[in-house]
């Protein structure tokens, strides 16, 4: 059986293990087992936004170091392989030797849905469900990595699922990590319009890529949406999938 490593992201680590546990049913499914390296910490991200650029570079550093002999890693967070994948190169502009193992580690460093489809060449991994899904692009995924046909293409594979349209689908829904917290106001308008699409388009389900963007989400569904609900693509289809 093929060895991939995973890379937890902490909001993932800290508030959505389910996450964490869909991740890995997922990629047995595939054949594949899972190495979890417990001396992981966090990518760097949240200290390279705020602009704490000595402390990102220090989390890079035993970032790279912990994952550097994996053949592969994969994530459930577009936002963290974005920092590894485009933020390091710019942190180590300065430091040839980690610039080159950073780059290096960088083009193994996968989004989950992204190593499914584009590595592994799967799509139809044998789930069910039955009834609408509206799909949330979400800012990182999309427009750092590129990645939008990949899940919507394992979600058309879900036996009964209808992947329906929503209404600006590559909206920012507000969260943004710091963002949410320094413009709170901004924040609010930006997820109400999201959920406000989504209920709009009919669907039962809002299936996203991005733990950030489902903690926001979820939050205002349960406060002003409560029969709708969000839910991270993982656990979609790890809780959907057939014998």
């Amino acid at each position: 059986m093929k060895k991939v490593s995973l890379f937890m992201p902490c909001i993932v680590d800290l508030l959505l293990p389910r996450i964490g546990e869909a991740t890995v049913s997922l990629l047995r499914r595939l054949g594949l087992e899972p190495v979890y390296h417990e001396e992981q910490t966090c990518c760097g991200l949240f200290s390279y936004n705020a602009g704490f650029r000595n402390e990102a570079g220090n989390m890079a550093r035993h970032f790279v170091e912990v994952f550097e002999e994996d053949p592969a890693v994969v994530c459930p967070s577009g936002s963290c392989v974005n920092m590894v994948r485009n933020r390091y190169p710019d942190l180590f502009r300065n430091e040839p030797e980690w610039l080159e193992r950073a780059e290096n580690l960088g083009r193994r460093v996968y989004e989950l849905t992204e190593f499914i489809v584009d590595v592994l060449g799967a799509d139809d991994l044998g789930a069910a469900y039955e009834g609408k899904v509206a799909y949330h692009e979400s800012c990182n995924l999309l427009n750092a990595l590129g990645i939008s046909e990949q899940p919507k293409k394992l979600i058309r594979s879900v036996r009964g699922a209808e992947l329906v349209a929503m209404k600006e689908a590559d909206a920012c829904c507000g969260f943004g990590g710091e963002f949410s917290m320094r413009y709170p106001d901004v924040s609010e308008a930006l997820v109400a319009a999201k959920a406000g699409n989504y209920v709009e388009s009919g669907a039962g389900l809002l299936v996203l890529c991005e733990p950030g963007c489902l903690l926001n989400i979820s939050g205002y569904l349960s406060r002003h949406h409560p029969d709708r609900k969000a839910v991270h693509i993982a656990d979609f289809l790890a809780s959907n999938l057939t014998a």
